[in-house]
């Protein structure tokens, strides 16, 4: 089948309750077949959040192919297009090969000893000096593994002890981690991909799974081709794959998610449909919500959010009567108006239905990057490792015995530094030194022409570690070549806290090495010792890695201890927790209906909503949680930016099913690359009609920020909403040809108050044609 056509590959019915059949998807490289495959190595997917197990197909020391794993849990052998056709960027001749330095203004290659050397003359130069670890920052990935992330927490917290550490998944799912912990205490999703197994109905919240994590929209579909299907709602201001499967589409404007939730929700309450005995001994917070959401009838939702009044009255009754509820959440709510408000909300219509911990009452807060929870839950992202507290005096002395060093070298003085936050130090000079590992902020973070004066500032000293010379790349001091996906072992965790082994299958090209050894030659290039002068980062292997890690995380939310590389060696990938009382792992968490919001135990005392003020720990410890959830209320409020005379239109962007972020590594696989080769803007036939643009047309998109020049595809989203994909750099076109083609150019610099995700989804902007489509 020509997983290009049908990235979904044909259908499996089955029905409620029965185990999703298995089917086994393969792609090998032309003219290979089974038998010519030397060997095949465990590995899981790289290029979105659903985990999918597969193992790689190795042909004379270079990967060949990939096959899905039909005994995993997750996926049951089947692969997204990403998978089935991205290994071939590994094997794509513009691989960085040895480091690069810059001299003369030029980037050129070098051995890694002056690369490194560079690094740590720099980096000495500014913990000596005044302001010491304030000049650090560390700006990494949803896609590296977690032996590499729990060294470069480590590497960061006790070794140089900046607080300025965080990663790409500030972009993508810093909301879903900051909604879990508002709402239950601490990060970790309570559901399990086999709630859609069981479920009644499947509700997606600005979430487009049919691009984004394509297996899980398999099994979605199968259930739908099945006996007594799933009813299924779609809230989305496109008309995505999902939206047309959907029985109830809520095409809202852009911006507009909290308004629509605080309806839903009234209509919830008012018509009896919560479990009261449930909302009254497992949470807290009822009546505050009943009435912040009495002022949101129908009518008043309808006019704020664009929509029939009628339709949110049959989103509620579906959602509201359903015995068993699905819901999904992503960039639609995360990186929108009211991030974390609008999430809470969807964990507030869990909480008062009583549809958590049990089969088929799933919910994820999903993630967009293949390793983004392992971020989150080593601390790479600025939080402490372990789900631990940074405003807990007893987490930050675990740490301190763990590390062995002084409690006061670990930065806990204030919040972590969010990213958006890292980058204006670097902007303003107090960040000096900003080491960027396997991301591509040229492309990916708002407002680029301002991204790029700061990385092409030459007071900052930038640090970039990556497979290719990417846009960040090319404006870095040093460049370091890393090993990737198949070419390093370690693990990874993927949204339903699944934990997959991925082997080392071949080695990589040239000189480049592993993001671990990186990390562990600076650390020893460093001389970065515990409190009794012994190495602070003693490992020397990923294996080494994970056992310091399954310590740190003892006792923890995310507890590996009863995991080792051998079990996870086994049929399929493990859910954590799982410890000596679940040794198989947990398929779902809070079944008794307790939560870990304890003061002792939980990794936040809380936050304001609206304004993203910290509470303190007396504050949360008078609330009296007593493992009970919180349910979270907040008015609506209107988006930083709205359309204009000038910008009459609502910028929304997202993604395509066959490309992934920046295009690093799919824009170098040839069957995703020809599906999908450059960016384009979707307008409502309405918008385009007075513009006098037709389908085809090559149009300028322009807001406050910037102007990229892209072609028109007409129909696809909702009237005074236009959709531009952001995975468009300009990698791989002539720099003589080059043309401002990237969605961020256009995207403001503004975030959610709680969990500082970027706003990218309401970014007010003007459509012209090009005369004559004049290139």
């Amino acid at each position: 089948m020509d997983r290009i056509e049908n990235p979904w590959g044909e259908r499996t019915p089955y029905g409620p309750g029965e185990r999703w059949p298995e089917r086994v998807d393969q792609h090998l490289a032309d003219g290979l077949g089974d038998a010519g495959v030397d060997r095949w190595v465990r590995s899981a997917s790289i290029l979105h959040s659903n985990g999918d197990a597969l193992d790689i197909a190795v042909k004379d020391g270079r990967i060949a192919g990939v096959r899905g794993r039909a005994t995993d849990r997750v996926n049951h052998g089947r692969l997204d297009p990403k998978d089935l056709y991205g290994w071939q960027a590994n094997n794509s001749p513009d691989r960085l090969t040895r480091p690069l330095v810059r001299d003369g203004g030029r980037l050129v290659e070098t051995d890694w000893d002056t690369a490194m050397d560079r690094v740590v003359e720099r980096s000495r130069a500014l913990l000596d000096g005044p302001g010491g670890w304030g000049h650090f920052g560390f700006y990494t990935s949803g896609q590296l593994f977690l032996e590499e992330y729990y060294t470069l927490a480590v590497l960061g917290k006790a070794g140089i002890g900046t607080p300025h550490m965080d990663g790409n998944t500030r972009l993508c799912t810093a909301t879903s981690a900051a909604a879990l912990k508002a709402s239950f205490g601490t990060d970790g999703q309570p559901g399990s991909y086999t709630d859609v197994d069981h479920c009644d109905a499947i509700a997606l919240w600005g979430h487009n799974v049919a691009a984004t994590q394509t297996v899980l929209w398999m099994r979605m579909l199968d259930r739908r081709s099945g006996p007594n299907p799933p009813a299924m709602l779609a809230v989305d201001p496109r008309t995505t794959p999902v939206a047309r499967e959907a029985d109830v589409h809520l095409a809202i404007r852009s911006g507009t998610n909290q308004a629509l939730l605080n309806g839903l929700l009234r209509q919830i309450i008012h018509k009896g449909w919560y479990d009261s005995g449930y909302v009254a001994e497992h949470t807290i917070g009822f009546d505050e919500l009943a009435g912040v959401v009495d002022a949101y009838p129908p009518a008043r939702v309808a006019e704020i959010c664009g929509v029939a009044a009628a339709d949110v009255e049959r989103a509620a009754e579906l959602i509201g009567t359903a015995e068993r509820l699905l819901s999904t959440v992503l960039q639609g709510f995360y990186q929108s108006n009211q991030a974390t408000a609008a999430s809470c909300q969807v964990n507030n219509l869990h909480l008062l239905r009583g549809m958590i911990g049990r089969p088929g009452a799933g919910l994820y807060q999903m993630n967009g990057q293949p390793t983004a929870q392992n971020t989150r839950e080593t601390g790479a992202d600025g939080d402490l490792p372990g789900m631990r507290n940074w405003n807990n005096p007893h987490h930050l002395q675990q740490l301190a015995e763990l590390w062995n060093v002084d409690e006061m070298t670990i930065p806990h003085w204030s919040p972590p530094t969010h990213a958006m936050q890292i980058w204006r130090y670097a902007e303003q000079g107090s960040i000096k030194l900003l080491w960027i590992s396997a991301t591509n902020p040229a492309v990916s973070l708002p407002e680029l022409d301002r991204v790029r004066r700061i990385l092409a500032n030459r007071d900052l000293f930038v640090v970039v570690q990556d497979i290719f010379l990417t846009e960040s790349a090319e404006l870095a001091d040093v460049v370091l070549p890393a090993a990737t996906w198949g070419e390093k072992t370690g693990t990874f965790t993927n949204v339903d806290r699944t934990v997959h082994l991925s082997e080392k299958a071949v080695d990589p090209p040239g000189e480049a090495r592993s993001d671990l050894d990186i990390f562990l030659d600076y650390a020893r290039r460093m001389d970065f010792r515990d409190r009794d002068g012994r190495p602070l980062i003693p490992w020397t292997g990923p294996e080494e890695v994970f056992e310091a890690w399954k310590a740190c995380s003892a006792g923890r939310p995310c507890d590996y201890t009863g995991m080792t590389y051998e079990k996870l060696r086994g049929a399929s990938g493990i859910q954590w927790p799982c410890h000596a009382g679940a040794p198989e792992g947990t398929e779902r968490l809070y079944t008794g209906g307790v939560f870990n919001t304890d003061p002792d135990y939980c990794e936040t005392y809380g936050q304001d909503l609206s304004t993203g003020a910290e509470f303190s720990a007396d504050e949360y410890r008078a609330k009296e949680p007593a493992g009970r959830a919180f349910l979270h209320a907040a008015d609506y409020r209107p988006s930083p930016e709205v359309p204009s005379d000038e910008y009459p239109l609502l910028l929304t962007t997202g993604r395509t099913v066959y490309q992934f972020h920046t295009r690093t590594k799919t824009g170098r696989a040839p069957e995703l690359n020809a599906a999908a080769p450059d960016a384009w803007v979707e307008l409502h036939p309405a918008d385009a009609e007075p513009l006098g643009i037709a389908d085809g047309d090559l149009v300028e998109v322009s807001s406050p920020r910037g102007t990229i020049r892209v072609h028109a595809r007409i129909g696809g989203v909702r009237s005074g909403v236009v959709f531009v994909p952001f995975h468009y750099g300009y990698f791989d076109v002539d720099p003589d040809k080059r043309v401002p083609r990237a969605a961020n150019e256009l995207t403001l610099t503004a975030w959610d108050a709680v969990s500082k995700q970027p706003i990218y989804k309401v970014a007010a902007v003007r459509v012209t044609a090009v005369p004559d489509g004049r290139e």
